[in-house]
């Protein structure tokens, strides 16, 4: 199992960036995880646009799906005889009434997959069980499990021990870490400072914590140490064109 990290910015993208997004690979599989702003433009170092196999976007905040829509156009135009076969796309409830609302032609290219928070979905060699992440909207933390690896994915959330339990025995887990502490005007937390991203991958008990989703601004060297001090171990702070294998 692969995993190429197309963008890794919280909340936007900065310079030379780009918002979430992740290409997952497997037995020659390829599956785009969340198509957030400027990923699209990066996936196309690695692969061709044609060989996108399926998409799964973990919630509707734009940072994490916007690239649907200059995607949509690429597969849509120009028309071709045959068209290609619609694309698999998996999103919890709620999102692709959210996006039709901006383009009504993507049921053309997109096969939309409601997945329930907490549902298993399958998608060429990949097993994916979701659980409920901490987030204003409806958010799937995701497990890929394929011939016995498995990678887990936080998607945008608040501390919750629903994290332990999906990401548990991981050989990888990709972890957001927005902030570096949490707002005063955040009474609920809804994302994770460095040190809750590390503890909730040490009680995991996960292979390699890989972290992602850190706002710009912030001082890199201190969301990496930080995660460091609490996982225990060293962490691998996502950036664009990132590879990692297990």
């Amino acid at each position: 199992m692969e995993l190429i990290v197309l963008g890794a910015g919280g909340g936007w993208p900065a310079a030379g960036g780009a918002a979430s997004g992740y290409l997952l690979r497997h037995q020659g599989f390829n599956m785009w995880v969340d198509l957030g702003t400027g990923s699209m433009a990066n996936l196309q170092e690695h692969i061709e646009l044609g060989d996108v196999h399926s998409l799964a976007i973990s919630h509707r905040h734009f940072d994490h799906f916007l690239d649907l829509y200059p995607f949509f156009l690429a597969r849509y135009y120009p028309r071709r005889t045959p068209d290609p076969p619609r694309l698999p796309l998996f999103a919890p409830p709620g999102m692709f009434d959210h996006a039709l609302q901006l383009e009504a032609d993507l049921p053309g290219v997109f096969e939309p997959h409601t997945v329930e928070l907490g549902e298993t979905f399958h998608a060429g060699p990949f097993t994916v069980r979701t659980a409920p992440m901490r987030h204003p909207v409806p958010t799937l933390g995701m497990r890929f499990e394929a011939d016995g690896s498995v990678f887990a994915y936080s998607a945008d959330t608040g501390p919750t021990d629903e994290l332990v339990s999906l990401a548990d025995g991981a050989d990888a887990l990709l972890c957001e870490a927005t902030w570096l502490k949490v707002p005063p005007t955040a009474p609920d937390p809804f994302h994770l400072i460095p040190s809750e991203a590390g503890g909730f991958a040490r009680r995991a008990g996960v292979g390699r914590l890989i972290i992602t989703h850190v706002w710009p601004t912030n001082d890199m060297d201190s969301v990496v140490g930080q995660a460091a001090e609490a996982f225990g171990d060293q962490v691998t702070l996502a950036r664009e064109g990132l590879k990692v294998e297990w």
